[in-house]
């Protein structure tokens, strides 16, 4: 039997993140082994772990997988939560790559220099408000189902609710326009397995602190 998946990651959300939510999601129990400083991540390199000398990298199945998105179709691909045919996984594709527009400047906003974080931060949820939520709210109202694609419950569900609470971390009240994406989000929440992984003490992470951000630069070479 195989063992756990293991995660090499900094000890913060970044790309890993999503991958966290979807072996969650699955069911899935993973180790983490953490990237603490420049050195570990030179020694992954060194080792020859990393195809293309970055991480995420996941030990699954026998192999090392590296690059996010490679990552993620092999696990949502593997635990049933990428539709059922071409056109459902085009589907969710493009519902992922949405919200995954909108969660990279989420994440790249505790990088921002103080006096741009404001703009930035109003940018954000302009564009979430504008561009991003109102194509979920009208996918799910036209069709009137559960889920996002094939009234099936998959990848692009949990992708949308971690961009959700993302995007609320900025602006509580961010789905205030949007009822069915509030009642997506309630439901959603109370899948067994997402709402474990909601619950304190999981290995979801916290956003980037003050603290944590040096670190993170330091490791990555984060010239901003």
């Amino acid at each position: 039997m195989a063992g756990k998946p293991k995660l090499h990651y900094a000890r913060g959300r970044g790309k890993m993140e999503s991958i966290r939510w979807l072996l969650s999601a699955a069911g899935v129990k993973f180790e983490e082994q953490f990237i603490e400083t420049k050195e570990d991540l030179e020694k992954l390199r060194n080792d020859g772990f990393l195809l293309f000398q970055q991480v995420p990298m996941v030990e699954i199945d026998g192999m090392k997988l590296v690059q996010t998105r490679a990552i993620l179709n092999y696990i949502a691909a593997k635990h049933n939560l990428y539709g059922k045919d071409l056109k459902e996984r085009a589907l969710i594709d493009t519902y992922v790559e949405g919200t995954t527009d909108l969660m990279e400047m989420i994440m790249h906003l505790p990088f921002q220099p103080p006096e741009g974080k404001e703009k930035q931060t109003a940018h954000i949820i302009e564009r979430a408000t504008t561009r991003y939520f109102p194509v979920y709210e009208k996918v799910l109202k036209d069709h009137g189902q559960d889920f996002l694609v094939g009234n099936q419950f998959s990848w692009a569900d949990v992708h949308l609710l971690e961009a959700i609470l993302m995007a609320e971390e900025l602006k509580p009240n961010i789905l205030s326009k949007f009822p069915v994406l509030q009642a997506f989000k309630t439901r959603i929440s109370n899948i067994p397995t997402i709402k474990k992984f909601l619950e304190p003490g999981s290995p979801r992470k916290p956003p980037l602190d003050d603290k944590a951000i040096p670190q993170i630069k330091k490791i990555f070479n984060v010239q901003l």
